[in-house]
């Protein structure tokens, strides 16, 4: 990883002054960042071609669940891409009513029971008090309605109901009243859609960059993903654990550097790293990849303290029954598998 030049100007702004920025410093699990991502990523395409498990040597891989390298092809994005956002009306206000609702719960079981008892998800027959039932009962039953994925705030503060998810409803309701869909069709960036996205309440920092990102999958805006990049906790914790020192860099400068360098550090260790089908490495997969690197490094190096000092981690793999995806992606990524 290279250092970059710093530009500033005198007090008068009459001089233009150029600095080399000293680089951040790198710990033992830098390399092991670079490492899990190329594994990571072979797994998924043996998966893809049909492969038998175990996928890998990488006896942590095998054990513990991780995400995939690329947001995108997990089930949950693929679920949302194929299932969501490209099923239905694509009117602005319908789209943006679907992803929201499917986002916040973030369960595919949600939004499969929702369907099984209302039948098409449509914001033209949306009802308060049907889908409120439909989730109560399902509450009632003691069966989950949201992922453990994202910590959700309750909006009680603002909404006034007893049930976190009667706020969110609500929540969906005012964003769709206050021509949110419209608005985001008007950003001109990804960073002032996150804006818009963070100033509702309940609506914090990572779950901004989240929405914006998943909201991005789809027609309603057309940003890059090297835009803007939001480091989300895990990702802080895994950026702690990989750097020592960070050179008054940022977090989010960090992710930047990730992605800027990835060739070549893929290069330096030697490792064969398959990208999805010709697309790179984008900012909010090299943050992604930074959280599911502070999971691996609680086992690989757990030496090594992070900012939340978790030593374990939780979930082991579980192969399912039906692994398989049909993968489909934005079509304005242009990706031919």
């Amino acid at each position: 990883m290279t250092g970059e030049l710093l530009k500033t100007y005198s007090k008068d702004k009459s001089v233009l002054i150029i600095t080399k920025r000293t680089k951040p410093k790198p710990s033992i699990a830098y390399n092991t960042y670079w490492k899990f991502a190329a594994e990571r990523q072979n797994i998924f395409f043996k998966r893809f071609h049909g492969e038998s498990y175990p996928w890998t040597k990488d006896e942590i891989l095998n054990q513990y669940k991780f995400t995939n390298v690329y947001r995108a092809t997990d089930r949950v994005s693929q679920y949302l891409i194929n299932n969501v956002i490209y099923k239905g009306s694509q009117k602005p206000e319908e789209v943006f009513f679907r992803i929201l609702l499917f986002k916040i719960f973030n369960r595919i079981s949600t939004w499969e029971v929702l369907e099984y008892e209302l039948g098409k998800i449509s914001f033209k027959d949306y009802s308060f008090n049907r889908y409120d039932k439909v989730l109560s009962e399902v509450m009632y039953n003691s069966i989950p309605i949201y992922s453990a994925a994202y910590i959700m705030a309750s909006g009680r503060s603002t909404f006034g109901y007893e049930r976190k998810h009667q706020n969110h409803l609500r929540l969906i309701e005012l964003m769709i009243k206050e021509k949110v869909p419209y608005k985001l069709l008007n950003c001109k960036s990804m960073s002032l859609a996150y804006n818009l996205l963070h100033s509702y309440p309940t609506i914090g920092d990572f779950l901004a960059y989240q929405y914006v990102t998943d909201i991005n999958y789809s027609k309603l805006t057309n940003f890059t993903e090297m835009e803007f990049v939001k480091a989300g906790p895990g990702a802080r914790d895994g950026i702690v654990k990989c750097f020592k020192d960070f050179c008054g860099y940022s977090f989010e400068d960090i992710i930047h550097l990730m992605v800027e360098n990835q060739e070549q550090e893929f290069e330096r260790l030697n490792l064969d790293f398959k990208n999805l089908w010709g697309r790179k490495l984008q900012l909010i997969d090299c943050q992604n990849i930074f959280c599911e690197v502070d999971k691996y490094s609680r086992v690989a190096h757990p030496e090594i303290e992070g900012l939340s000092n978790r030593t374990r981690i939780k979930q082991k793999y579980k192969k399912q029954q039906n692994d398989s995806i049909e993968y489909f992606f934005p079509p304005k990524w242009n990706i031919k598998i």
